[in-house]
């Protein structure tokens, strides 16, 4: 049962941010954007053909200014947004705004990254709306609402967690509501998530070691895991299936597990990397799966049965567990493993991502420009499956 080779993408430009195109159930796709000093900035929109094992791509221009972060509309799948810095008055501002890809990008323009004659003019992405507001500072983050209806969007700036409701054509913003991080010394989000739990009406964030969880109903406080991790908390994400589970990974190499209800000591701790952890992200149908990218350019997937939705095998309720003694055996919790190390990389993995269109697919960036994309291996798949 050979495992497929993973597919290698390489972009001229260095580059950090990468997300799936969320709203995209069919084709496998994700847009990666780059980070250019000196040239126009890119979205690159890369298509994975799975039965040919091929790539093909677009490429978008952003010419606002070297893209930090991209996320994508959960309802129109012509729809992202971007952080970026641009030069003002002589000082650096990052900013956050929502753009919509040309009518061309989806009629076929995609094109083999080999091809030599792939040097026809890219498209301006249109500038829908900016989702700035100078006076809550640098926009390091934009979270669409989970499975909204693309009207909602969190941006995180400096201190300021700002909660903005788009018009039907998202070419106005205004914020509803925003929370601000008090205490002492500069705070600053540095990461966050939308929790697709609780009607999505709560907010986990990161600043420097600590992780807050939010109301937005009230964008109050619910609890605060002081020190989660010995350094920089980097990334968060809930688990899609039990809604108190949250993963955190930060540069203190570690990647833990929360019960937010009990916030006291994590879950599960892993310590398989060597450097700084810069992405988290669970499975989103098998939330045993959990992919992790860090600077020491490498991605592992690990198995984290025992805590998942499905820890005997299946999905558990209740009877299940009263189910009396005569399959005793079968109720053992599996093993948490990890399932593969991969090492395509030779610079820092900034970012990795689940296809939204296959659960057996991901994909990760490291910051030399070069996007690996991997598959869960066979044998794991039809374990998990059968």
């Amino acid at each position: 049962m050979e495992d497929d080779a993973p597919v290698i993408y390489g972009l001229e430009f260095q580059a950090r941010a990468l997300t799936s195109q969320t709203a995209e159930s069919d084709a496998i796709r994700f847009l990666v954007g780059t980070q250019s000093l000196k040239f126009d900035n890119q979205i690159h929109i890369i298509d994975f053909d799975d039965e040919n094992n091929i790539i093909s791509k677009s490429v978008l221009l952003h010419q606002a200014g070297e893209i930090w972060h991209i996320s994508a509309s959960p309802a129109d799948k012509a729809v992202l947004s971007t952080c970026y810095n641009k030069t003002s008055e002589s000082r650096v501002v990052t900013c956050g705004a929502v753009w919509r890809m040309p009518p061309e990008w989806e009629s076929g323009s995609h094109e083999s990254p080999d091809d030599p004659h792939n040097s026809h003019n890219p498209q301006n992405l249109e500038l829908l709306c900016h989702l700035d507001n100078s006076a809550h500072g640098n926009t390091s983050s934009v979270l669409w609402e989970p499975m909204g209806d693309g009207t909602r969007v969190i941006s995180l700036a400096d201190n300021h967690a700002l909660l903005w409701d788009l018009t039907e054509s998202s070419t106005q913003a205004t914020i509803s509501s925003s929370a601000t991080l008090e205490g002492k010394g500069q705070l600053k989000f540095t990461s966050g998530k939308w929790s697709p739990h609780h009607n999505c009406t709560q907010l986990a964030t990161a600043n420097d070691t600590a992780i807050r969880g939010w109301d937005l109903r009230t964008m109050s406080q619910i609890y605060c895991i002081e020190n989660a991790h010995g350094q920089l908390v980097r990334d968060l994400d809930f688990n899609p299936n039990k809604q108190y589970y949250l993963a955190s990974c930060g540069d203190d190499c570690k990647v833990k597990f929360w019960d937010v209800r009990n916030i006291n000591e994590p879950v599960k701790n892993l310590e398989e990397h060597s450097h700084w952890v810069w992405s988290v992200r669970y499975n989103h149908s098998h939330d045993q799966l959990v992919l992790t990218g860090s600077s020491d350019s490498r991605v592992i997937l690990s198995n984290m049965v025992s805590i998942s939705s499905e820890p005997f095998g299946h999905l558990v309720d209740d009877d299940d567990l009263s189910d009396g003694e005569d399959n005793h055996q079968s109720k053992e919790p599996l093993q948490d493993s990890i399932i593969s190390t991969y090492e395509e990389h030779e610079d820092s993995v900034y970012a990795v991502e689940w296809s939204s269109a296959d659960p057996w697919l991901f994909a990760s960036l490291s910051y030399d420009g070069r996007l690996v994309i991997n598959r869960v291996p066979r044998a794991l798949k039809y374990h998990i499956l059968l």
